[in-house]
C-alpha cells in the first residue's frame, strides 16, 4: 500500500465537491481552519455549482476531482460534503497520476466511493469530517490534521457489552456501509481478507441492515477478517411491527460464529464527533473486557 507524504506547514491541501452541493459560507470556515494550520487552500474551480442537489453536472463534479487528481503541487484533497453523486463520476476520472504523486483524499460516507477506488490503486486515504463540517467537532477536525502531519495517534474507547475480546493488526478497510453494498459485484468491489472491516451508516431501515449484513456474509466478506470495528449506526428507523433487535444487535448476530476481535460504538461516523481512520494503514487494535484500544 502506497502511503502518500505528510503534510508540512506551506503544502497545499484542495477542497473539491463530488456530490451535494454545498453553499460557499459552509466552506469558508474549513478553509479558516486549513490555513490556521498553515496550509494553503485551492478550491475546484466548480465546488460551489449547483446542478439540482448536486454540486454541478456530473461533468463538473468529475473535472474538479480529475484536476484535483493531477494536481502537481497540492499533497491532500478535502471533500466538501457528501450526499450523493460520486458514484455517478467515478468512472469519467483517470487515476493514473496518483499512481507516481499519491496525495491523502479526506472524506467519509458517500467518499467510500472513491476512497474504494484508492485502495484497488493500494493508496492509503484518510474516513473523516468534511469541509462543511468543520466546526462541529473541533476534536473530530484536529484528529484530520493529525492525520495528515503524520503525528502518532492512539484511540482508547469506551467497552461496549457486545465487543468480542481480541488482538489484530492489518489495514483497515470499509466506511460507509450502504456504499460498500452498492459497490458489490463491481470493479470497485472492496476486498476484506485478512483486513480490519470499517462499517457505519445513517437513517436506514434495520430490516436493511440486515440485509447488507448478510450479502455481505453470503460473499464472503466477513469470514476472513482480522477484526471488525463498527462505527456510529445513527438514526436507525424501524417499521410498525418492530424488527426486534438493533443494528448493533444485528451485525453481532451476523459475525458470532466468528473469532476475530470486534468493536462497536467507535467515534466515526455520521456523528458530530467523527474521528478520523487512516483506511490502507496497518493499525493495531486490542479488544480486552475493561479497555479497548487502536493505534497506528
Amino acid at each position: 500500500m502506497k502511503q502518500p507524504p505528510f503534510l508540512k506547514t506551506g503544502d497545499t491541501i484542495l477542497i473539491i465537491g463530488t456530490a451535494r452541493a454545498r453553499d460557499k459560507d459552509q466552506i469558508e470556515p474549513a478553509i479558516t481552519i486549513l490555513k490556521s494550520w498553515g496550509l494553503k487552500v485551492e478550491l475546484g474551480k466548480n465546488v460551489f455549482k449547483k446542478h439540482h442537489q448536486f454540486a454541478g453536472t456530473d461533468e463538473q463534479r468529475a473535472a474538479d476531482l480529475q484536476w484535483a487528481i493531477d494536481h502537481k503541487k497540492a499533497k491532500a484533497v478535502l471533500i466538501a460534503g457528501g450526499g450523493y453523486g460520486t458514484l455517478r463520476i467515478i468512472d469519467k476520472v483517470n487515476f493514473n497520476s496518483l499512481k507516481k504523486n499519491p496525495k491523502w483524499f479526506i472524506g467519509y460516507s458517500d467518499t467510500t466511493i472513491l476512497q474504494a477506488r484508492l485502495d484497488k490503486l493500494k493508496i492509503a486515504t484518510i474516513h473523516g469530517t468534511m469541509a462543511f463540517q468543520f466546526t462541529k467537532n473541533k476534536e473530530a477536525t484536529q484528529s484530520i490534521r493529525t492525520l495528515l502531519f503524520g503525528e502518532k495517534i492512539n484511540y482508547k474507547l469506551k467497552k461496549n457489552k457486545l465487543n468480542r475480546a481480541g488482538k489484530a493488526k492489518a489495514e483497515i478497510v470499509g466506511g460507509n456501509l450502504s456504499l460498500i453494498y452498492a459497490l458489490s459485484g463491481s470493479a470497485d468491489d472492496i476486498v476484506t481478507k485478512n483486513k480490519i472491516l470499517f462499517i457505519e451508516d445513517l437513517d436506514e431501515q434495520l430490516y436493511h441492515i440486515d440485509r447488507m449484513l448478510l450479502q455481505l456474509k453470503r460473499s464472503g466478506k466477513l469470514k476472513n477478517l482480522k477484526g471488525l470495528i463498527v462505527g456510529s449506526m445513527s438514526d436507525m428507523k424501524d417499521n410498525a411491527i418492530p424488527y426486534g433487535k438493533t443494528a448493533n444487535e444485528i451485525i453481532f448476530d451476523a459475525v458470532k460464529e466468528y473469532k476475530y476481535p470486534l468493536c462497536f460504538d467507535f467515534p466515526a461516523g455520521h456523528i458530530q464527533k467523527n474521528m478520523a481512520l487512516y483506511l490502507g494503514k496497518k493499525a493495531k487494535l486490542n479488544v480486552e473486557k475493561t479497555k479497548i484500544t487502536l493505534n497506528y
